[in-house]
C-alpha cells in the first residue's frame, strides 16, 4: 500500500513551503494539498516556489484540489457566482499537476447557495466537471469528486458514495473518479467494507482518518488494517492519503505497514 500525507491539514505549524520536507523527514515519499494559494490564479513566482519546494524535498505530489476556499464554501464546482474563478483555475491547477507529475485533481462540489435553484447548481457542476476532465485528460490525470459528511458540511449536497457516483455517471467522462474519504463516509454511517467491495473500481483516490474525531489511524473506531486488506483484495492500487487532525506523530505508519506485510 502507498501512503501519502495531506500537508494542508498536517504540519500546519510550519510555513507551507517547509511542509514537503517535513513530510519526507516523517517517512512519506508523497504528499497532497488542498489548494495552496490565496488566489485562483497565483503568480508565477508562487507556483515556482511551490514546485521547487516539492522537488527539493524529494516528494511526489499525488493529489491537489482545484481552488476550494474550504472554510467558506467547500469548493466552487457548482457555485454560479464563482464560475469564472473555477474555470480560470482549471488550467493553472492542471499546469501544476503536469509540472509535478500529479495525477489526481479534486473538484469539491461546493455548498448549496441560498436563493439559487439546486438544479442550476447541479447543471453547472456537470459542465465544470466535464471541462476539468477534458483539461486533465491532456496530461493523463483524473478529476476526483468527493463526498463529505453533513455534520461538518451541512450545505454540501454530496454526502454519500451513491450521490457522488450518480454525478460521476452523469458527467460521463472516463477520467472522473470517486475520492473515497473513509472518514466522511464512516461519519455518514456507510458500511466501508461494502463500499470497497462494490465500488473500489470507481476509486481514483482514498483518504483516511479515524472516527469519530478525525484523528490518526488507530485512534478511533475504524478497523484500518481490515479496510486496507479489503482495498488490496478488490484491486485498489492507488495512493492512500492521511488526512486527519492531530500532532505529527506518525508511529501509525510503520505499524500499519507491518500489519499488512
Amino acid at each position: 500500500m502507498k501512503f501519502d500525507v495531506n500537508c494542508s491539514i498536517l504540519f500546519t505549524d510550519l510555513p507551507l513551503l517547509e511542509r514537503p520536507a517535513a513530510a519526507k523527514a516523517a517517512g512519506f515519499d508523497a504528499v497532497e494539498f488542498w489548494w495552496p494559494f490565496s488566489d485562483a490564479v497565483p503568480s508565477d513566482r508562487e507556483v515556482s516556489a511551490f514546485v521547487t519546494a516539492l522537488a527539493d524535498a524529494g516528494v511526489q505530489l499525488v493529489g491537489l484540489n482545484f481552488v476550494d476556499d474550504l472554510p467558506r464554501s467547500r469548493g466552487f464546482t457548482s457555485v454560479p457566482g464563482e464560475m469564472t474563478r473555477f474555470r480560470d483555475n482549471v488550467d493553472v491547477a492542471v499546469a501544476i499537476a503536469e509540472a509535478t507529475g500529479c495525477q489526481a485533481l479534486n473538484a469539491l462540489y461546493g455548498n448549496r447557495v441560498p436563493g439559487v435553484d439546486p438544479a442550476r447548481q447541479d447543471e453547472l457542476a456537470l459542465e465544470n466537471l466535464a471541462l476539468a476532465a477534458k483539461a486533465a485528460e491532456r496530461i493523463g490525470a483524473v478529476v476526483l469528486l468527493e463526498a463529505l459528511n453533513s455534520y461538518e458540511s451541512p450545505d454540501y449536497p454530496i454526502v454519500s458514495t451513491l450521490a457522488a457516483l450518480d454525478v460521476i455517471e452523469r458527467v460521463a467522462a472516463p477520467n472522473v473518479r470517486f475520492l473515497a474519504d473513509f472518514y466522511h463516509l464512516a461519519r455518514m454511517g456507510e458500511d466501508l467494507a461494502r463500499v470497497i467491495a462494490e465500488h473500489a473500481h470507481s476509486f481514483g483516490h482514498v483518504q483516511l482518518a479515524d472516527v469519530p474525531g478525525r484523528g490518526a489511524p488507530g485512534t478511533g473506531e475504524l478497523d484500518i488494517p481490515a479496510l486496507l486488506g479489503a482495498l488490496e483484495r478488490h484491486g485498489y492500487r492507488g495512493w492512500i492519503g492521511a488526512e486527519y487532525k492531530g500532532g505529527n506523530d506518525f508511529a501509525w505508519l510503520s505499524e500499519l505497514e507491518e500489519s499488512i506485510g
